[in-house]
């Protein structure tokens, strides 16, 4: 990102790749509530839990979506799903707890939990396990206080089935550990809608955010839904630690749930680009992962490289495509992978791919 942000600063051409974030702006309604927002001056602290509009419509978000009933006394609202996990991981567990993480995985998950002094245990989820985390793979573990499962996750785009999530909920009851369920990603798949951990039980924690789907990553604003036993720690621990989530934000996130009909107009050039890649990229030698949800290709390059940070940099440094290797993800096979991101415009993916093409004839 650094190198892709200089090469841009000097007026060289570069596409950016590399990102988890869309290309779009925040839907217009969002925008307007924001500037209402702004106009009638609601911009000073707010409950530390949200402002009750807010926890009241992502409640209703579960009825429309899933069918699924929540209490917005359950529901927090966050500075994104990042200070979610932040929030998750200390309110739930305690001092050197292991917490069970499938490879490859999102940077943060055991970056956060070293930090708050907690001990990922990470297991190898290879593509017959779809790049999942499941009860089989955790039956191999000992102590484990708990997991995080994401899907759709990040870098595969992988997905667990309805009954796949119930597996794990139902695991994490009987262990009695709890079950994180990453579904920021939700509302951005191919072959079939994401299903929610709270369908099948409300003792989870669940974090979404308004960055993928909702399109407004710079805005920092997310959620959580957890157990009512957790509402008091969480309420201590945000007043302690940031009072409280941005206002102004608050107040756009509400609008953008009258937005559906732009953001989903966003999904469907995600399918675009999506085709385009999948159709591209094994012609190319590169073998594309799943890619059943999210806006990531993770995609398999041993052909070429088992150094996929070199073969990042060379890529950037000749076409000007910046991609992420998956080192990033995998510190033991990712030197054989990539993730490219597909969330810009379509004629950046099209100029991408011939580009691409291009460096791989010649390299």
């Amino acid at each position: 990102m650094a190198t892709a942000a200089l090469r841009h600063a000097a007026g060289e051409d570069v596409f950016r790749l590399e990102v988890g974030q869309p290309g779009t702006p925040g839907p217009a309604t969002a925008l307007e509530a924001a500037k209402r927002a702004i106009d009638t001056d609601l911009v000073g602290y707010t409950d530390p839990l949200g402002i009750e509009p807010l926890r009241n419509r992502i409640a209703q978000f579960y009825t429309e979506r899933y069918d699924v009933k929540v209490d917005p006394a359950r529901i927090v609202v966050t500075a994104g799903s990042s200070v979610g996990f932040i929030l998750a991981f200390l309110a739930a567990f305690e001092k050197n707890d292991r917490i069970a993480l499938s490879i490859p995985f999102y940077p943060p998950y055991p970056n956060i939990a070293k930090t708050m002094g907690l001990q990922p245990v990470l297991v190898r989820a290879n593509e017959e396990h779809r790049f999942q985390i499941s009860p089989d793979l955790m039956n191999t573990l000992e102590n484990i206080s708990g997991f995080v499962a994401a899907s759709p996750a990040n870098p595969t785009g992988s997905m667990l089935s309805p009954d796949e999530v119930a597996g794990l909920v139902d695991y994490a009851e009987g262990k009695k550990i709890w079950m994180i369920s990453d579904e920021i990603y939700h509302g951005i798949t191919f072959a079939q809608p994401a299903q929610t951990a709270l369908a099948f039980s409300d003792d989870v924690i669940v974090l979404n955010s308004f960055s993928k789907y909702f399109s407004m990553p710079g805005w920092r604003i997310g959620w959580m839904v957890v157990p009512g036993r957790l509402i008091d720690p969480l309420r201590r621990l945000m007043q302690n630690l940031y009072i409280s989530t941005h206002a102004v934000s608050q107040f756009a996130a509400l609008g953008a749930f009258e937005g559906t009909a732009e953001l989903d107009r966003n999904v469907e050039v995600y399918v675009q680009n999506r085709q385009v890649l999948l159709d591209a990229l094994p012609k190319m030698g590169i073998k594309p992962a799943f890619a059943d949800g999210a806006f990531y290709i993770y995609a398999d390059v041993s052909k070429y490289t088992n150094d996929s940070k070199k073969f990042c940099e060379r890529i950037l440094a000749d076409t000007g495509l910046a991609i992420t290797p998956g080192i990033d993800f995998d510190p033991q096979q990712g030197g054989n992978f990539i993730r490219i991101s597909y969330a810009g415009p379509a004629d950046t993916i099209a100029e991408a791919v011939s580009r691409l093409g291009k460096f791989l004839a010649n390299n």
